[in-house]
């Protein structure tokens, strides 16, 4: 009987006057019973008709030795039943002339066992960290404090520069505090230190884009443990940058939840749209998007995602980068900063004509003053349109490739285009030879190529 019911029948004597005797007899509750609640009414009030803990709930009358049994056989692994350990118990009783528990009793006992010792004996020590292990998460509290950046591989086909079916990666930089995308670089390959740091470089600098206004550098950027994340370029390029590099616990990845959800957005609300998408239980698609086709893609896709409101802030990540205004801090120079990220690096001869790299020219004006002088030229490997020329660690100029420059050329693509070429005329030397044999009594054998060595100077991450 619960304290509401007690007082239904004890009000009547304390506000109808009705005696006790009488209300024992008309509710079949004893005298000595009302008198008590009588009592513990008039000195705790309506609180004195709760009902009170036994003082020795929890306890048992059992010895601690019968009751470490118990728990021991409950944390075996695999775990027996309720039943099966009141049996092994009561084999141990009687054969010690303990007391014998009862089933309830057991059923108790095991009932009782600190959840966190169960899981961590009978699912072991990954499950037990996963679901009792306090976790700290990490939270900027203000814009640029922190950025993650993490890869994925996309769910889509697109043509590769040798024209075969090819699934992208996605290299993509996110402000913790306001959830805002400043860089991201899709690309073909492995992930890579140069594809982290084009990210990091279109993350950094200012966009052309005014709508897209993320830049500067970040205190922190967390994260995992990924051979381009932890290699000597991107630590030497962080401690340049004043940048903490933070790297996330081993198979323990909280707090990276945030880029993980933008991720899962760009495959359900982008990708999908697109062709080339890779549906799970249906045959591959076949691809008809470029790279070049996809970035767009996904650049005013980010524009989008930047705009709208976030659920978690209630506004859009672009509101919350920006906040009250404020100036985020930069790097010197363009120049700079490419210097840092960028170690595609080469020394050439600055000749009449101008700079010659990768079987291009490039040319400036400035370049006059240098003829005949080694100087070192750093690029994009995603658009080498464009290259910067330095002259002891000094910005000299930009220079251009005039036959391309109103065009975007990545280095895969031109090595693309000789490796097709060279492919193309192998075959009709091969096709021109075969047809002498018909005309002459001598049999002569098809040439073979030979094993080809890299036609261009590039960088290991390219070779990957």
């Amino acid at each position: 009987m619960d304290a509401q019911q007690r007082w239904r029948i004890l009000r009547l004597h304390v506000e109808d006057d009705v005696p006790l005797a009488r209300l024992a007899r008309e509710t079949s509750v004893g005298l000595r019973t009302l008198e008590r609640w009588h009592a513990r009414y008039r000195a705790d009030g309506y609180a004195g008709l709760e009902r009170k803990p036994r003082t020795d709930a929890g306890t048992h009358r059992l010895s601690g030795e019968v009751i470490r049994v118990i728990e021991g056989l409950a944390l075996t692994k695999p775990r027996p039943t309720i039943a099966t350990i009141h049996r092994k118990v009561t084999a141990i009783c009687e054969s010690r002339g303990w007391p014998v528990p009862s089933y309830a009793v057991v059923w108790g006992i095991v009932r009782t066992l600190d959840p966190g010792m169960v899981t961590l004996a009978l699912e072991g020590a990954t499950s037990y960290r996963d679901k009792h292990e306090l976790v700290l998460r990490r939270q900027a509290e203000l814009p640029n404090a922190m950025w993650q950046s993490d890869h994925t591989m996309l769910d889509i086909l697109v043509v590769g520069t040798d024209g075969k079916p090819a699934r992208p990666w996605l290299t993509t930089i996110l402000d913790d505090y306001s959830r805002a995308v400043c860089g991201y670089t899709v690309f073909l390959g492995a992930p890579s230190a140069m594809n982290t740091a084009l990210a990091l470089r279109q993350a950094i600098w200012h966009k052309t884009d005014p709508a897209w206004p993320m830049c500067g550098l970040p205190d922190v950027l967390y994260v995992d443990h990924g051979s381009d994340f932890t290699s000597d370029q991107l630590a030497h390029t962080a401690v340049d940058l004043h940048i903490r590099l933070i790297h996330s616990t081993v198979a323990r990845p909280q707090g990276r939840g945030k880029i993980e959800r933008f991720f899962g957005t760009i495959n359900t609300e982008l990708l999908a749209t697109l062709p080339g998408h890779i549906t799970e239980g249906h045959p591959w698609p076949t691809p008809k998007l470029s790279l070049a086709a996809l970035d767009s893609a996904l650049e005013a896709f980010v524009a989008t995602y930047n705009d709208r409101t976030h659920s978690e802030l209630g506004t859009s990540p672009r509101s919350a980068w920006i906040a009250d205004g404020w100036l985020p801090r930069m790097p010197e120079s363009l120049e700079d900063l490419d210097r840092l990220l960028l170690t595609v690096a080469k020394t050439r001869v600055v000749r009449r004509d101008g700079i010659r790299f990768q079987g291009l020219r490039y040319v400036s004006p400035t370049l006059a003053g240098y003829v005949g002088r080694s100087v070192v030229i750093r690029y994009d490997p995603r658009d080498i349109t464009e290259i910067r020329v330095f002259d002891h660690d000094e910005f000299v100029c930009k220079a251009v490739n005039q036959e391309h420059h109103d065009e975007k050329v990545s280095l895969k693509e031109i090595q693309a285009a000789r490796n097709a070429r060279r492919r193309a005329l192998r075959a009709s030397i091969n096709e021109r030879i075969a047809t002498v044999p018909t005309h002459t009594a001598e049999k002569l054998p098809a040439t073979r190529e030979p094993s080809p060595k890299p036609a261009l100077k590039v960088y290991k991450e390219d070779l990957r």
